[in-house]
């Protein structure tokens, strides 16, 4: 494990290497801060105070983008610092007693430094490993899977030991991959590299955008835009250069699908950036990489390396003069914001993860200002069996408004959570009838920014035109609390605000704070109805997307669940001079929604 207490002198010499070989380059900012806080587990003031100046930057704006980040720590936290999923999923499977149990043995709080300054415990948002939790991160890199008492005893005496965190079992950090129904993503054989791009040179750049068109696939990240045409406007914007970004960051809970893609099927997804590249023109490639992955990171850089030796990346691919594109890997440190395609940009340029205000959109002023298409890892999965296969062949799968077919991220209460690829338009309860799921009272899919669903929906499909969803799909039984799934998603967005905008800031903290009060038994019937008029004022008033969905959980069950809301209730009554009106007024001025400017457009190009 790396010293943390180097002497000055060898520090500095460390660092002034780390910035030379990022070449002193602002845009890395968020990389050499990753990669200096893995040699000294935190970043002391004097050593961002050396790297602004380096980078010709101001330590405000360095401290700024270091505080903004979950990963990154303004103060020790210890040799070990440990991090649990805090994901719905991973407390129905009881992370809240390990937690404690671990802190017990380890003589720590939640969220502090242990007297020793050797460990630290605490919770981070979903880890990407719903299917196999309870988990947890060691030092951001180590994942341990699978946690109970037992695991957690032995973790706890080989923290007390000094063990270095290399020489854990190796089967604690065993991450299973959980294909459970391939159609025709995840079908292996996979088709051998270079196979579609050698198509797609076949074929010319004009055709292949045609056949993209011609499939109708749709951005699997959420929004669901058409990939061609966001090809095809990024392909005729002015520019320099032109810009494919991958956005691997699949922060949103429940969701792991493009761990499993990035790990069986890198290829595929590199080779659909670079028929992109090929289509728009580009030379660069960015694949975002969401910080809790970053043990996928090595994995990664040996598929890059191979296409490199193989033509397939690099200069003149595959044997065409001029057909020149490379892709680097940018790992994040944990933003569930840089999920959206402005705020990852913005992470990539080595700034905080703020969300941009559009016009204009990335595909006209992207990375660096240069025309920038983004699309996620399953979309570009898609592309290659689209240019071998041909786009009509596509367009014939699924439904007429969304075609091809959808993975899904099954976690909770089920039998066999893992992977379930279906085409679009299959029922809910088929979904829930294949992975064993028995009794269910509700299914979150999307996650918590999509759609609660009860048992009367089972019956609705999987479509953009139906339910949408960018591939989260969380089991919920009758024997949970509906109020307590709502409260830890609020808890989630309150966490992951990126707090620019005062609708969103504000507004996540009051929903927080009304549903705190319920569970505590405090609450009455006029909590309800404030949080119903948060919901209103927060929808149509954020900067951007966290905060106009970050009430959907709520909105969903109170309307569905309602009991579930009652059952906190203290008395069916209003308190004694309570004042709804003013307390909505109240909630209106705190969330900015008389403010005429508090409102930006966020429909993606």
């Amino acid at each position: 494990m790396p010293s943390p207490t180097a002497s000055a002198p060898d520090a500095n010499d460390a660092l002034d290497a780390l910035l030379q070989r990022h070449g002193r380059d602002p845009h890395a900012l968020v990389q050499i801060l990753r990669e200096w806080q893995a040699q000294r587990h935190w970043l002391p003031r004097t050593d961002l105070a050396r790297i602004a100046a380096a980078l010709g930057r101001t330590l405000a704006e360095v401290e700024g983008v270091a505080g903004f980040y979950r990963f990154f720590h303004l103060e020790p936290v210890g040799d070990y610092r440990i991090l649990f999923s805090d994901n719905v999923t991973d407390r129905m499977l009881g992370s809240e007693a390990l937690l404690a149990d671990l802190c017990r043995r380890l003589g720590v709080a939640p969220g502090k430094l242990s007297a020793d300054g050797l460990v630290s415990v605490d919770r981070t948002s979903c880890t990407g490993l719903g299917d196999q939790g309870p988990a947890l991160l060691v030092n951001h890199h180590q994942v341990v899977t699978r946690l109970d008492a037992t695991r957690v005893a032995q973790l706890a005496g080989l923290v007390r030991g000094r063990v270095p965190v290399a020489d854990w079992p190796a089967e604690w950090s065993e991450v299973h991959d959980n294909i459970c129904r391939a159609d025709l993503l995840l079908v292996e054989p996979a088709p051998a590299p270079g196979v579609a791009l050698a198509a797609a040179l076949a074929r010319g750049a004009e055709a292949t955008l045609a056949e993209v068109k011609r499939s109708h696939l749709r951005g699997r990240g959420g929004a669901g835009f058409a990939t061609g045409l966001k090809w095809d406007l990024c392909r005729q914007a002015p520019g320099a250069e032109h810009v494919v970004v991958c956005n691997a960051d699949e922060g949103e809970p429940g969701t792991f699908k493009d761990r499993v893609l990035l790990k069986r099927f890198a290829d595929a997804v590199f080779e659909g950036m670079t028929i992109a590249a090929f289509v728009i023109g580009a030379k660069r490639g960015l694949l975002y990489l969401r910080g809790e992955y970053r043990f996928l990171l090595g994995h990664l850089e040996g598929v890059l390396a191979r296409r490199r030796a193989t033509k397939l990346l690099g200069a003149a691919i595959l044997g065409r003069e001029g057909f020149d594109f490379d892709i680097t890997i940018h790992l994040g440190a944990g933003a569930y914001v840089c999920g959206e395609e402005s705020s990852l940009i913005e992470s990539l340029e080595g700034k905080r993860g703020t969300p941009r205000i559009r016009p204009p959109f990335p595909v006209e002023h992207g990375y660096l200002g240069q025309p920038t298409i983004v699309n996620n890892v399953e979309t570009f999965c898609a592309v290659s069996p689209i240019v071998v296969q041909g786009g009509d062949w596509w367009a014939g799968i699924g439904t007429r408004k969304s075609t091809g077919t959808k993975i899904h991220s099954v976690s909770g209460d089920c039998e066999r959570p893992g992977l379930y690829e279906y085409p679009f338009g299959t029922r809910i309860g088929r979904i829930l009838e294949d992975c064993g799921a028995r009794d269910t009272q509700a299914v979150q899919v999307g996650g918590p920014s999509g759609v609660c669903l009860s048992a009367f929906e089972f019956g609705r499909r999987i479509a953009f035109e139906d339910v949408p969803t960018a591939g989260a799909f969380m089991v919920f039984d009758r024997s949970r609390d509906l109020f307590e799934v709502a409260r830890v998603f609020a808890h989630f967005f309150a966490h992951e605000s990126c707090g620019f905008c005062t609708p969103c800031r504000v507004g996540t903290a009051l929903v927080v704070k009304r549903l705190d009060k319920l569970a505590e038994g405090r609450g009455s019937r006029h909590d309800i109805d404030v949080l119903f008029e948060l919901d209103k004022l927060m929808h149509g008033a954020t900067h951007c997307g966290l905060g106009a969905t970050a009430c959907n959980p709520l909105r969903d069950t109170i309307a569905k669940f309602r009991p579930a809301y009652e059952r906190h209730l203290k008395s069916l009554y209003f308190e004694p001079g309570f004042d709804l009106d003013a307390e909505l007024a109240i909630a209106r001025r705190m969330t900015g929604r008389d403010d005429p400017g508090a409102h930006f457009g966020t429909t993606p190009p």
